[in-house]
């Protein structure tokens, strides 16, 4: 570690330090440890306290003073029942999107400690139990590789410092680096998000982790809106996707599908009501259609948009360049990409 590491970082590993020792550790050898300063070092003792952390401080020989915190690795009145145990065991596989990450290895640390304490024989039980929840794996994220990338994007969140991002979106054939004042990481259907502010644009942007090749945090500081709240910058869309517009949505789902789409919130402002024949009429007012027209592709014949126009117009282009695809007589039969075919469609 080297003077003027990331906050969040610094005071995870002084934390780590604290609960560590058991006879204390004096201000000038944690400052030593953790390269650092010692102002630096009592500064973040103090945000430890104000935070409510058991922070102990003993005087020794010559007015010496060592901190640790109390009852040395563990936390005072900090223990958990056999079922809460067993409960957050078995959630781990929950904390996968933040693998390799400093976070990550804290947790798999307490896991780990949880299975020496449950034993072998309770152990065991629990694979019998684990079988009972399954996860689908179909389209999910490994991120293990981008590590070093959330980390960065997390200290970029904890300290409002900029951070040079190296982005290639899915149209991009070279990436690209700008600068991007990080806000926060979104969990969406198991993929990460960034949502940050781009000085660039003059707007608030989304960025998908997978994508982001590097993110080198940056010394600048950025003001943080104090009015910025994720829930609402994402409260007109469908998942996801920003946009800035105010469109109604209307669409038809079939009535063998009607009882899926009822079963489900799709969106805060969804309203359902089923039709004589059976059919299920969803009306969503929504920033933009882009994930609206993703969704109704995805039931295929058993979903209709009855507006926006807009939005059936696209949709009936879409289908019509599906089905020439698909049809007999609309058979490539030169050596064109697949690639080269779609963007002709286009």
């Amino acid at each position: 570690m080297t003077t003027g590491s990331p906050q969040l970082v610094r005071q995870w590993l002084l934390l780590r330090r604290l609960c560590e020792t058991t006879v204390g550790q004096t201000v000038v050898e944690l400052a030593d440890q953790l390269e650092v300063h010692a102002k630096t070092i009592r500064r973040d003792l103090a945000v430890f306290r104000d935070a409510g952390f058991p922070i102990e401080e003993t005087t020794g020989e010559a007015g010496r003073k060592s901190y640790r915190l109390v009852n040395g690795s563990g936390l005072p009145g900090l223990t958990f029942p056999f079922d809460e145990a067993l409960a957050l065991y078995l959630g781990r596989q929950y904390l996968e999107p933040l693998a390799g990450t400093y976070l990550w290895s804290a947790a798999q640390s307490a896991f780990r400690k949880i299975e020496v304490s449950l034993g072998k024989s309770a152990l065991k039980y629990l694979d019998k139990v684990a079988g009972a929840f399954h996860e689908t794996t179909f389209g999910v994220s490994d991120y293990s590789q981008h590590a070093a990338v959330i980390d960065n994007l997390l200290m970029g969140i904890e300290e409002s410092k900029v951070v040079f991002v190296t982005y290639r979106s899915q149209r991009s054939t070279e990436p690209v680096t700008y600068d991007v004042h990080p806000y926060t990481l979104t969990r969406h259907r198991d993929m990460l998000y960034l949502i940050g502010f781009k000085p660039e644009d003059n707007a608030f942007r989304t960025w998908k982790v997978n994508r982001i090749e590097a993110a080198e945090v940056d010394s600048m500081p950025y003001a943080r809106r104090a009015d910025f709240d994720a829930e609402q910058f994402l409260s007109g869309s469908l998942g996801i996707f920003h946009a800035t517009g105010d469109v109604h949505v209307a669409i038809r789902f079939s009535a063998e599908v009607a009882r899926y789409v009822e079963e489900s919130q799709w969106h805060a402002s969804q309203q359902c009501d089923r039709q004589a024949d059976g059919s299920l009429l969803v009306r969503l007012d929504l920033s933009g259609t882009t994930e609206a027209k993703n969704w109704v592709l995805s039931f295929g014949r058993h979903a209709e948009v009855v507006e926006p126009e807009a939005l059936r117009t696209e949709l009936r282009e879409e289908y019509r360049t599906a089905l020439k695809r698909y049809s007999d007589d609309g058979r490539q039969t030169d050596s064109t990409t697949f690639e080269q075919r779609s963007q002709r469609a286009r």
